[in-house]
C-alpha cells in the first residue's frame, strides 16, 4: 500500500475504503453468525425429540411387560380354577365343596381384574403410540430441517473463508494508510455504532441511516474534501456520494481481482 495520507481528501478516501472492507467482513459474519445459532437451535429439538421418544419408548416396553404379567397371572388363575374344579369332584363334605367354590370364584375376580387391567394398559400404549408417532414424523421434519442447515453453513463457511481472509488482509494494509490517531477515532466511532458503521456518504442530506438534514454550507464543506467533517448528531465522519460510489468501485473491483488470483 502507499504511504500513509497527508491530504484531507486522500484521508477521507483511505477512512472510506477502510469502513467498505470492514462493513463487507460485518457482514460475512453476519452471515455466518445468524446460521450456526439456527443449526443449534435444531440440534437442540432435535435431541429433545429423541430423548421424548426414547422416553415414550420405554413407557410402552414397561406397558408390554405389565401386560405380559397380567396374562401369565390369567394364565395361573386358570390352571388353579382348572386344579379346583378336579377337586370338587372328590370332595368329602360340604365345608370342603365351598372352600373350593370361594376359591374359584376368587381365581375368576383375578381373571377378571387382569383382564380390565390389560384393557387399560392396551388403552394407555395406544395413546402414548400415537403421541410418539407424532413426534416421530417432527424428529423427521427436524432433522430434515437440520441437514439442510448444516450443509448451508459448511457452504457459507467455505464460499467466505476465501474472501473473508483477503478482507482482513486488506483491511489491516488499508489501516496502514490512516495516521494513527485518526484511525484510534474510527475505531472508536465504529466501535460506538450498532451497525459498525463509522464514515458514512449524504444520502438525502442526511447522514446515511439518518432522517436529520445536514445544513447546506456542511454539505458543500464536505463535497469540497478540504477536512474531516463529523456529523454532530451521529458522530459519524461524512464523506460525499461522488467519493463514495468512487471507493466502493475500486473496492469491489479490488476483491474480485484478489479473489481471481487465488
Amino acid at each position: 500500500m502507499s504511504k500513509v495520507a497527508n491530504s484531507p481528501e486522500h484521508k477521507l478516501r483511505a477512512l472510506f475504503d477502510l469502513q467498505v472492507i470492514d462493513s463487507m467482513i460485518d457482514k460475512i459474519r453476519i452471515i455466518r453468525g445468524e446460521l450456526p445459532l439456527e443449526v443449534q437451535d435444531l440440534e437442540d429439538e432435535v435431541a429433545g425429540l429423541d430423548t421424548r421418544i426414547s422416553n415414550f419408548q420405554a413407557e410402552m416396553d414397561k406397558i408390554d411387560e405389565d401386560i405380559a404379567d397380567k396374562k401369565n397371572t390369567i394364565q395361573d388363575a386358570l390352571g388353579l380354577i382348572k386344579k379346583y374344579e378336579e377337586k370338587q369332584s372328590n370332595v368329602r363334605n360340604n365345608r370342603e365343596y365351598d372352600s373350593l367354590n370361594k376359591e374359584l370364584e376368587f381365581q375368576g375376580l383375578e381373571i377378571q381384574l387382569c383382564e380390565k387391567k390389560i384393557r387399560e394398559f392396551e388403552y394407555q400404549k395406544e395413546q402414548k403410540q400415537e403421541v410418539m408417532n407424532t413426534s416421530v414424523e417432527r424428529l423427521k421434519e427436524r432433522q430434515a430441517d437440520l441437514d439442510s442447515k448444516k450443509a448451508e453453513l459448511s457452504e457459507i463457511v467455505e464460499e467466505t473463508k476465501r474472501e473473508e481472509e483477503i478482507l482482513l488482509k486488506m483491511s489491516e494494509s488499508f489501516g496502514t494508510e490512516i495516521d494513527d490517531r485518526l484511525l484510534t477515532a474510527y475505531k472508536r466511532i465504529r466501535g460506538a455504532a450498532k451497525n459498525g458503521m463509522a464514515v458514512v456518504p449524504i444520502d438525502r442530506e442526511a447522514s446515511a441511516g439518518s432522517f436529520i438534514k445536514i445544513p447546506p454550507q456542511k454539505q458543500l464543506d464536505v463535497a469540497a474534501r478540504k477536512k474531516i467533517i463529523v456529523d454532530e448528531h451521529s458522530g459519524r465522519i461524512l464523506v460525499d456520494q461522488v467519493l463514495a460510489q468512487e471507493e466502493r468501485e475500486k473496492i469491489e473491483a479490488l476483491i474480485k481481482k484478489e479473489l481471481k488470483g487465488k
